[in-house]
């Protein structure tokens, strides 16, 4: 494997990004939607919280630059391995925020359940993309995948919240 140029590092960390952010949109706009719909002491009001997804989405790119920096001091360079390496990492970030967070504030059992298994899901598919990004030659195909996927993502997350 050729070693990548910081051009093409800082693309397959947008594309990765992007896919966290597409995953994101479907998990909270869409299947999680129901429970941010009733008002609760641990959330913020609605208004606020839209007002602040960009403060989410930026730390979702701290975590895709975490996991780019583990998987090139790790060797993780493919799809296959970024996906199991990216769910197990994500299963033990967010299994410590989760039970952090149940044993500090009033969040409902069913949200952190939900937040556990979509947040780790959304690094596994980081890291998917990530190790796709070090194994290939030229990024185009993958970059054309992660706009389709984006795209999809989109539209799935518009039509779970109108169902």
């Amino acid at each position: 494997m050729k070693e990548k140029s910081r051009l093409q590092m800082a693309w397959i960390t947008l594309l990765s990004w992007l896919t966290v952010i597409g995953f994101d949109f479907i998990l909270h706009a869409g299947i999680l939607a129901p429970l941010y719909a009733d008002p609760h002491p641990f959330l913020l009001p609605p208004e606020r919280a839209f007002a602040l997804i960009p403060a989410g989405y930026l730390a979702f790119l701290i975590l895709t630059i975490l996991l780019l920096w583990l998987m090139l001091r790790l060797g993780v360079n493919n799809w296959k391995d970024g996906l199991v390496f990216g769910l197990k990492i994500g299963a033990l970030i967010w299994g410590a925020v989760v039970i952090s967070l149940i044993s500090i504030s009033t969040a409902p059992l069913s949200m952190m359940v939900g937040w556990f298994v979509g947040q780790s899901i959304e690094m596994g598919l980081s890291a998917l993309v990530i190790g796709a990004g070090l194994a290939s030659e030229n990024l185009k195909r993958i970059t054309a995948w992660v706009l389709l996927f984006v795209f999809f993502a989109f539209i799935l997350g518009v039509l779970l919240q109108n169902l």
